[in-house]
C-alpha cells in the first residue's frame, strides 16, 4: 500500500514538473525585468534563482507533512521573517568591514546584494505559491504581480518617453538601436507570460499549440512596426494641431472651445522635436511654432479661411519638395533668418515653422520608425521688441477692400467695441490713436484680470468668447485669445488667432534642440503692422487655477536632436551627461529608510494604543479602553459613520459584538455623567475583561482574511472615530 501511494506521489509530481517549470520561468522573468533597475547583476540572478527555488519548493512540499499541518497565515508570518532578515543580514554583510578587508568592498556589496534579493524573491514567491494552492484568489495575486513588474519596469517609456527607462535606453541606443524595440519586445513577452499563467492555473492539454499561436500573434508586432512605423504618443489634443492630414482650404470641423476634454494629464508627451541650424532667442522669451490661423468669421466664431487672398502666409499642406510662402514678408531688416529642421514624433493636420515662415523643405526622413515626417523651415523671425511698435500702422497696401472687412469682422455684440473703448479713453494724448497701444491696452486688461482655467463653463454657448470676457474672466489660452482679437477688430485693427505652440525660450537649455510638448499647445491673437508683417500679442493672465508646468527633459530632448541629426553620436550624448550630485542609489536608500520609518512609527502607534490601556491609570481607562475598542473595530473595517451617534454606532455593532454596547454606556456615562444604564459604578467596572470579550467575539464573526488585514494595516488607527 506505501509502494503505492509513493509510486502515486511520483507519478503526480512527473506530471506537475512542466506547469511548475514553466510559471517558475514567468515568474523568475517578472523578478529579473522588476531588479535590474534596482540592483546589479548579481541581485538580479539571485531574484531569478530565489524565485525558481520557491515556486519548486512550494509546489512539491505544500501538499506533504509537515507543511500540510500548518496554516496559511503562519507560514505568511515564515516567509516575511525570512524576507526581513535577508534585507538585516545584507545590510550587516555590506557594512562589515572586516569582510570587505577579506573579498573586497565589490565583492562584499554583491554577496549582500545576493543574499537580499535571493531571500526577497524566494519569499515573495513561497507566499504567491501558497496563496495559489490554499485561497482561490491566490492565483490572481500572482497574476497581479506579474503584470505590476512589467507595468512598472516600463511604465516610464509611455506617451514617448523614449529614454526610459534609463537602463533599457541607454543599452539600446549605445548599440544603435531604437528602444522601443526593446520594449515592444518585452510587452509581447508579458502577454505571453500573463497568457501562460492563465493557461498554466487551466491545464489546458493543448498549451503549446495555444502558446504558440498567441506568440506568433505578438511577436507580429514587431514586423508591423518595421513597415507602418511606431504608434503616436496619446494625449489630450485641446487644439486640434494633430491628427490627418489636411488639404488646402480645409476649415474646422469642431469646435474650438472643448472645455471638456481639456485636462493636464499625459501633457508631457513629446509631439516634435526643433534642431535650431542658426542661433536665436526670442525677445519676447518663447518660441512660437504657428501651424495654422483663424481668421474668417463664419457668423458664429473665428474659423480658418477659404479664401486664397488671405492668410497668405501659411502653408495648409505638405510637401514632398519644396514650398514657399506666396505673401512677401515686410520689415525683413527687423527680423534675423533662422533655418530649423522639424521631426514630428505624431502627425500633424499641417504643417508648422518658427514664426514667419519664408518656405517649408521636405527632408529625408533619418529615422522613419521614430519620426513622422520630417522637415526644414526657413523662417525671419523678429527681433524687435514692442517699443519698435509704436507708431505702426496696421492692414497691408496690398489687401482688397474684401479682405480688410474680414480681418475686421466679429460678432454683433456692442459690448466688444464698448469695452475695447473704455480700455483705451485713459491713454496718455501721444497714444491716444495708436494701434498699437490700443491693442497692449487690451492685453494689458486680459492679463491682470484674467483667470487661466482648463475648466469653465463657457464650451457650448453661442458666443465662448463673449461668456468668458463678460462673465467670469475665467478660460484657456483659446478664450484669451479670441476676446482679444474680437476687441483689436471692434478697434479697427485687423487681427487673427495663431495656433500652434509656444515653448519656453528657457527649455533650450543652451542647445540646439528644442522638444515640443503636448502642453506647449496654444493660441494666441495676432494683428497685422503694415511695415512688419503679423505680430503676436499674446496675453499672459497673471492668475491661474491649474500647473501647466512639466518637468525639463533635456536628456529627451538631446536625444531626439541626435536622432533628428542622424549622427552616431549617443555614445558622446551619454559621456556628456553630468553625475547627478545625489546618486539614484542614495535617493532609493533615503526613500526605503524612509518608508519603513513611517511604517515603524504607525506600527507603534497602533499597538501602544491597543496596549496602553491596561497600564493606564483607572481615571484613564474609560477613555483608552474605548478608543482601543475602536481601533480594534476600525482594522476589520467597521466605522462609525460621519454624523452617527456612539449609541447608535454601538447599536449597529451589537449583533456582532454585544459588549460593545455595554462598554459604550459605560463609556457615556463616565465621560458625560448621564445614561448608566448598567447600575455599575466606575469604580467595579472591568475595562480590560470587557475588551477582551469584544476582541473574543469579532474573532468569532470576522473570517480570516480580515483578521490578516488587521493585523497588518499599520494605517487603521487613523480611520478611528
Amino acid at each position: 500500500m506505501l509502494n503505492i501511494e509513493t509510486e502515486t506521489q511520483g507519478q503526480s509530481s512527473r506530471s506537475q514538473f512542466l506547469p511548475t517549470s514553466l510559471r517558475a520561468s514567468i515568474i523568475a522573468a517578472s523578478y529579473w525585468i522588476l531588479s535590474l533597475s534596482l540592483t546589479n547583476l548579481s541581485g538580479s540572478v539571485a531574484s531569478f534563482v530565489g524565485c525558481l527555488l520557491g515556486c519548486y519548493l512550494v509546489d512539491h512540499f505544500i501538499n506533504r507533512q509537515p507543511l500540510n499541518r500548518y496554516k496559511t497565515v503562519f507560514i505568511i508570518a515564515v516567509c516575511s521573517l525570512f524576507l526581513v532578515s535577508g534585507l538585516l543580514l545584507s545590510d550587516l554583510i555590506v557594512a562589515s568591514t572586516m569582510l570587505a578587508g577579506l573579498v573586497s568592498p565589490m565583492n562584499s556589496y554583491n554577496a549582500g546584494e545576493f543574499i537580499k534579493w535571493f531571500l526577497i524573491s524566494a519569499a515573495i514567491t513561497s507566499i504567491l505559491r501558497t496563496c495559489a494552492h490554499r485561497t482561490r484568489f491566490g492565483a490572481v495575486l500572482e497574476i497581479l504581480f506579474v503584470t505590476t513588474a512589467f507595468i512598472i519596469t516600463l511604465s516610464a517609456h509611455r506617451n514617448g518617453m523614449i529614454h526610459r527607462p534609463y537602463f533599457i535606453g541607454d543599452f539600446a541606443l549605445m548599440r544603435g538601436v531604437d528602444p522601443a524595440s526593446i520594449l515592444m519586445a518585452m510587452g509581447s513577452g508579458a502577454v505571453l507570460c500573463l497568457a501562460a499563467l492563465l493557461m498554466v492555473e487551466s491545464n489546458h492539454r493543448r498549451l503549446p499549440y495555444h502558446f504558440s499561436i498567441l506568440a506568433l500573434l505578438c511577436f507580429s508586432l514587431l514586423g508591423y512596426v518595421q513597415f507602418f512605423g511606431l504608434p503616436s504618443p496619446q494625449y489630450t489634443d485641446d487644439l486640434g494641431l494633430t491628427g490627418a492630414e489636411q488639404g488646402n482650404n480645409a476649415s474646422q470641423s469642431d469646435n474650438p472651445f472643448r472645455d471638456s476634454e481639456n485636462n493636464p494629464e499625459n501633457l508631457e508627451a513629446p509631439v516634435a522635436i526643433v534642431l535650431f541650424r542658426d542661433d536665436y532667442e526670442p525677445v519676447n522669451g518663447s518660441y512660437y511654432f504657428r501651424e495654422t490661423a483663424y481668421s474668417q468669421y463664419n457668423g458664429s466664431l473665428l474659423d480658418t479661411t477659404n479664401r486664397d487672398d488671405m492668410d497668405q502666409d501659411l502653408v495648409s499642406h505638405f510637401t514632398n519638395t519644396r514650398v514657399a510662402v506666396s505673401e512677401a514678408l515686410p520689415g525683413q531688416d527687423s527680423r534675423s533668418k533662422v533655418r530649423t529642421s522639424i521631426g514630428m514624433l505624431t502627425p500633424h493636420r499641417s504643417p508648422f515653422g518658427l514664426e514667419s515662415p519664408l518656405e517649408f523643405i521636405n527632408t529625408p526622413n533619418p529615422n522613419n520608425l521614430r519620426f513622422k515626417r520630417t522637415y526644414d523651415v526657413v523662417s525671419m523671425a523678429p527681433v524687435f521688441s514692442f517699443d519698435d511698435l509704436i507708431g505702426q500702422e496696421t492692414g497691408a497696401e496690398f489687401w482688397s477692400e474684401e479682405v480688410w472687412d474680414e480681418y475686421l469682422q466679429l460678432p454683433d455684440d456692442p459690448r466688444y467695441r464698448e469695452l475695447a473703448t473704455d480700455l483705451i479713453a485713459n491713454l496718455k494724448p501721444e497714444y491716444a490713436d495708436d494701434p498699437f497701444a490700443w491693442a497692449y491696452s487690451i492685453k494689458t486688461h486680459l492679463d491682470e484680470n484674467g483667470i487661466y482655467s482648463l475648466k469653465n463653463d463657457h464650451a457650448y454657448e453661442a458666443d465662448p468668447a463673449a461668456s468668458f470676457l463678460f462673465g467670469d474672466l475665467t478660460g484657456y489660452c483659446m478664450h484669451f485669445a479670441f476676446s482679444a482679437t474680437y476687441m483689436f477688430r471692434s478697434l479697427g485693427i485687423p487681427a487673427r488667432v495663431g495656433i500652434g505652440y509656444s515653448v519656453p525660450a528657457s527649455n533650450r537649455a543652451g542647445g540646439s534642440s528644442l522638444l515640443i510638448q503636448a502642453i506647449h499647445g496654444h493660441a494666441w491673437p495676432e494683428v497685422y503692422f503694415r511695415d512688419l508683417g503679423w505680430v503676436i500679442i499674446d496675453p499672459a493672465p497673471q492668475q491661474t487655477l491649474v500647473d501647466m508646468t512639466t518637468d525639463p527633459q533635456n536628456s529627451l530632448q538631446q536625444l531626439l536632436g541626435d536622432m533628428l541629426r542622424n549622427e552616431a553620436s549617443f555614445d558622446e550624448f551619454l559621456n556628456s551627461q553630468p553625475n547627478p550630485l545625489i546618486p539614484l542609489e542614495t535617493i532609493l536608500t533615503f526613500l526605503s529608510l524612509l518608508a519603513a520609518a513611517v511604517l515603524a512609527t504607525a506600527y507603534g502607534v497602533k499597538y501602544y494604543r491597543l496596549w496602553v490601556p491596561q497600564y493606564s491609570a483607572r481615571e484613564n481607562q474609560y477613555r483608552l479602553s474605548y478608543r482601543a475598542v475602536l481601533d480594534r473595530l476600525s482594522s476589520s473595517g467597521i466605522r462609525r459613520n460621519t454624523g452617527e451617534s456612539r449609541e447608535a454606532f454601538a447599536s449597529r455593532v451589537g449583533d456582532m459584538a454585544p459588549s460593545f454596547k455595554t462598554i459604550t454606556q459605560q463609556h457615556l456615562y463616565c465621560a458625560l455623567g448621564t445614561g448608566n444604564s448598567l447600575n455599575v459604578q466606575e469604580e467595579t467596572f472591568n475595562w480590560n475583561s470587557v475588551s477582551h470579550e469584544i476582541q473574543q467575539q469579532l474573532g468569532k464573526q470576522l473570517p480570516l482574511w480580515k483578521k490578516v488585514l488587521a493585523a497588518i494595516n499599520p494605517f487603521s488607527w487613523l480611520t478611528t472615530r
